[in-house]
C-alpha cells in the first residue's frame, strides 16, 4: 500500500516557493526596522509595543 504524502508534509514543513503574490504591506513595514542601527530598532520596537498595547485596550 502506497501513501501519497511527502516527507515535508509529514514533518510539517511548507514549501515557500508556493507562496504567490506581492509581500503584504504590513510585513514589509515590519521588516524595515531590521535594516536600522540597533538603537533605532529598539526605539521602533518600543513605539510599536506602546501602540499595540493601546490598540488592545
Amino acid at each position: 500500500m502506497a501513501y501519497r504524502v511527502t516527507v515535508e508534509a509529514l514533518l510539517g514543513q511548507t514549501n515557500e516557493a508556493t507562496k504567490r503574490g506581492p509581500t503584504p504591506k504590513l510585513q514589509r513595514q515590519l521588516e524595515r526596522p531590521s535594516r536600522l542601527p540597533k538603537a533605532k530598532q529598539k526605539f521602533v520596537s518600543e513605539i510599536l509595543a506602546t501602540m499595540l498595547q493601546q490598540a488592545e485596550s
